[in-house]
C-alpha cells in the first residue's frame, strides 16, 4: 500500500457532514459579500496589498521573515545587498508575480484545472524562473543535490522525510500525482464538495510531497488557485496563507493538524482508505474555519465606513491638510479620478490642487499607471499599520 497511490484515500469524504456544509454556506456567503464591498479599482489595488500579504505569510510559514517594506522595495527593483536577504526579497517577487498571474488567468477564465499535472508542474517552474542557482540546490547527508523546476521527484535521491511521515518514493510520485488530479478534478464537482476538496487537496499534496522542494509555497498557492476556481476568490481581496501562519489558536495549529491528518485509519469505523477519514472531516472543517476567519477578518478591515475613518486619522497624522483627506475619500468612493478634477473636488486653486496631489503621490497614498493618467488609492507599507491595522504583525513593519 505504502507505493500504491490509494495510499492517500480516503481523497474525500463520500458525503459532507452537516457542520461541513454549515461551513460552505458561510464561507460562501462572506466571500460574496466581501467582492462586492469596494469600488472594482480600489479593489484591485487592494488586491496587491493582499498579495503581499499572501507572499508575507508564506514565507513565514517557510521560517523566512520578510517585511513589507523589504517586499515592497523589492517590487521597485530596489534589492538589499546581503546575498541572503535578497534571495529572500526574490523569493518574495516571485510569489507575488506568479499569484498576480494566477489572478488574471481567474479574472479572464482561462485558469486551468487546479489539480491537474499541468498546472501544478507550471506553478513550481514559474515560482523557480528567476531564482538564483543557490535557491535551486538542497544539501542531503553532506551531498549538494541541484532540483529543476517544474520537476517531480524521480531519482532515489529525492526521497524524503517529513519529520516522522515517509512520502511516497521518488520513483512513484508521477504515478501518485495523477491519481491526485484524478480525486480533485473540480470541474465534476458541486460548490460545496469543491470547498472540501480544497481542504482535503491542500493536505493530500503535501503528504504526496511531489517536488525536492517548494511543496508548501506551491500547495498555498494550488489552494489560492482553488478558492478563486471555487468562486469564493473574492478578486484576491483574502489569504488563505495568512490564516495558516497564524491558526485560529495558535500559529502551530498548522503543522499539528496537517500532522493530524496523516493519521491511519482507526478501524472498520474509520472509512474504507488507507488514513483516517475522520482526520480528513476533522482537517476539511479546520480549513474552511480558518478561510472563514479570514474572510470575516477582511470584510471587517475592508468596512467602507471603518477605512475612510482610519484614512481620516493617517490624513491628520501626516499633518496633511483637510482638504488632502477630502481628495483621498472621494478617490476611496469613486476608485479613480482624472487629474483635472482634483481642483474642483478639494475646492483649491488649480496651482495648490497640483502640489498637493504631487505629494500625495510622492508619498505613496495615490498613484497612476500613467504618468497623466487617473488616480487611484493605494497602500505603501508605511501606512499600513494605520490604515490596516493586524494585517501584518506589528514587529515586521
Amino acid at each position: 500500500m505504502i507505493e500504491a497511490s490509494q495510499r492517500i484515500e480516503p481523497c474525500l469524504p463520500d458525503t459532507l457532514l452537516p457542520e461541513i456544509v454549515d461551513r460552505v454556506a458561510v464561507l460562501t456567503d462572506g466571500a460574496a459579500r466581501l467582492g462586492g464591498r469596494l469600488h472594482p479599482r480600489t479593489a484591485a489595488n487592494l488586491a496587491d496589498l493582499v498579495r503581499v500579504m499572501n507572499c508575507y505569510y508564506s514565507n513565514l510559514i517557510e521560517g523566512h521573515n520578510t517585511r513589507p517594506h523589504d517586499i515592497e522595495e523589492a517590487l521597485r527593483n530596489r534589492f538589499d545587498p546581503n546575498d541572503e536577504k535578497r534571495n529572500l526579497q526574490l523569493e518574495a517577487v516571485a510569489h507575488i508575480r506568479l499569484q498576480k498571474k494566477i489572478d488574471e488567468l481567474s479574472a479572464s477564465g482561462t485558469l486551468p484545472e487546479p489539480s491537474s499535472v499541468e498546472f501544478i508542474t507550471w506553478l513550481h517552474k514559474e515560482f523557480y524562473l528567476d531564482a538564483p542557482e543557490a535557491m535551486l540546490v538542497l544539501e542531503k547527508n553532506g551531498k549538494k543535490i541541484r532540483f529543476t523546476p517544474g520537476m517531480f521527484r524521480h531519482l532515489s535521491e529525492h526521497d524524503v522525510a517529513v519529520g516522522r511521515h515517509l512520502p511516497p518514493s521518488s520513483n512513484v510520485v508521477a504515478d501518485f500525482m495523477e491519481y491526485f488530479h484524478s480525486k480533485y478534478v473540480f470541474s465534476s464537482m458541486g460548490r460545496g464538495m469543491q470547498l472540501a476538496a480544497m481542504a482535503a487537496a491542500h493536505h493530500r499534496f503535501n503528504y504526496i510531497h511531489p517536488f525536492p522542494d517548494g511543496n508548501g509555497r506551491v500547495s498555498r498557492l494550488m489552494s489560492h488557485a482553488m478558492a478563486l476556481h471555487a468562486g469564493i476568490g473574492a478578486h484576491g481581496l483574502w489569504s488563505v496563507s495568512r490564516g495558516l501562519a497564524r491558526g485560529l489558536d495558535s500559529p502551530k495549529d498548522y503543522m499539528i493538524m496537517m500532522d493530524k491528518a496523516d493519521t491511519p485509519r482507526q478501524g472498520d469505523v474509520d472509512g474504507r482508505g488507507n488514513l483516517s477519514l475522520k482526520a480528513l472531516n476533522e482537517f476539511i472543517g479546520w480549513f474552511l474555519d480558518v478561510c472563514i476567519d479570514q474572510v470575516t477578518f477582511m470584510l471587517r478591515l475592508f468596512d467602507l465606513d471603518g477605512l475612510t475613518g482610519r484614512l481620516s486619522t493617517y490624513c491628520r497624522e501626516q499633518g496633511w491638510k483637510p482638504e488632502a483627506f477630502t481628495l483621498l475619500e472621494m478617490v476611496l468612493i469613486k476608485g479613480e479620478i482624472p487629474r483635472g478634477d482634483v481642483s474642483h473636488i478639494t475646492g483649491l486653486k488649480e496651482r495648490t490642487a497640483r502640489s498637493m496631489l504631487s505629494s500625495l503621490v510622492e508619498h505613496g497614498i495615490v498613484g497612476s499607471d500613467t504618468p497623466k493618467g487617473p488616480v487611484s488609492l493605494r497602500f505603501p507599507a508605511k501606512s499600513l499599520d494605520r490604515l490596516f491595522p493586524s494585517l501584518f504583525p506589528a514587529y515586521s513593519l
